[in-house]
């Protein structure tokens, strides 16, 4: 498994939540690549909804009881991101059209949400975040 650090594809050192990968420049990312987005403390300071950009893909961060999921951060009905929406359980509300959608599994649970959201493997090690990205 291959571990990518924002700060060394970046060349720079990020900071949550502004934290962003390109791979534009750089090259490929393998398929099965983990990307540390960074410190769990960092992210998950009195606010239990993030999103960052990595590989070029906006992911939504969500924590509940401890547990971090990940999933695409653009709702598949209206274009608004989940993580600016109202997290209520393992349910994330749509800003924009109130629809509903599981953060465990990334299905759409009611209207207007009608096709699913994309899930990301979420791994935590020595207090730091990484997310695989799903294909």
């Amino acid at each position: 498994m291959k571990v990518i650090p924002i700060a060394s594809v970046c060349g720079r050192s990020l900071s949550a939540p502004e934290a962003t990968v390109d791979f534009a420049a750089g090259g490929t990312v393998a398929a099965d690549a983990w990307h540390l987005v960074g410190s769990v403390d960092a992210y998950f300071d009195g606010k239990d909804c993030h999103g960052v950009t990595i590989a070029s893909v906006r992911v939504g961060l969500f924590r509940v009881d401890g547990e971090i999921y990940a999933l695409d951060d653009i709702c598949t009905h209206g274009n608004a991101l989940l993580s600016e929406g109202f997290l209520d359980g393992h349910e994330i509300e749509c800003p924009l059209h109130a629809g509903l959608v599981d953060i465990r599994t990334g299905k759409g649970t009611t209207s207007p949400i009608v096709r699913d959201t994309r899930r990301h493997d979420v791994r935590l090690d020595e207090g730091n975040l990484y997310v695989r990205l799903s294909h």
